[in-house]
């Protein structure tokens, strides 16, 4: 699926941005800021059917960095984790909207995870958000696991870890959203009526899902990072 591509020339260097992307990341966050707003507006202790949603999401993703990290870190570290898996369920949500309707010189608007580009941000964010927190809590043998066999050993595995994560992570969300996009528009293309609803109905499970595993993953590699076993 083709982008609609703008090129900007900043001081001889030429910046190209995928337009179509760019506006529908942009939309996710404006519509996850009015969303976090009105859930939080009147707080109660009789709380609304959206506060009940909003705070269940909120206590999942706790009990689970509890579980990994301990209360403290998970204090610490829960901004990100829910920012993470709200941001992505937004974005891959905005992708099920019928963007088709709007007609551009080339490609259609879709979802932000469509684009490898912001796939590959949010993996890397994460990746040096955990880097920074386990050298800051392990120091030298965040890197290095002491001189022995074993320990050149497990170095060398936690070395390509630290390239490959970033790969898997960036990969796996945006080929599933590009999939499931490709699938649902070659449905529509062949029958325009009924048929694709089933389709549509698995891609915005798919959405939970690949909003889920991405956190999770993303959680689990900052426990590693930070746990000093």
């Amino acid at each position: 699926m083709e982008h609609w591509v703008y090129k900007l020339n900043i001081a001889g260097q030429v910046l190209s941005l995928n337009m179509d992307t760019l506006i529908t990341m942009w939309l996710s966050m404006i519509l996850l800021i009015i969303l976090a707003l009105v859930t939080t507006r009147k707080t109660s202790i009789f709380p609304t059917k959206l506060q009940i949603i909003g705070e269940g999401i909120v206590k999942y993703f706790s009990n689970i960095a509890t579980a990994s990290m301990g209360e403290t870190e998970a204090k610490r570290h829960l901004p990100l984790i829910l920012t993470l898996f709200m941001f992505i369920l937004t974005a891959n949500l905005v992708g099920q909207l019928p963007w088709h309707l709007i007609h551009l010189k080339t490609g259609e608007l879709a979802s932000p995870n469509n684009d490898i580009n912001m796939t590959a941000a949010m993996a890397i964010v994460v990746s040096l958000y955990y880097i920074y927190y386990g050298v800051k809590k392990k120091g030298f043998h965040f890197f290095v696991h002491g001189f022995s066999v074993d320990g050149i050993i497990i170095t060398l595995v936690d070395t390509l870890e630290l390239f490959v994560r970033p790969f898997s992570l960036a990969l796996r969300l945006f080929a599933n959203i590009f999939a499931g996009e490709v699938l649902v528009f070659t449905i529509l293309g062949m029958a325009a009526y009924f048929i694709p609803l089933p389709f549509m109905l698995f891609e915005l499970f798919v959405a939970l899902i690949q909003a889920l595993v991405f956190t999770l993953l993303s959680t689990t590699y900052i426990s590693m990072a930070i746990k000093e076993e």
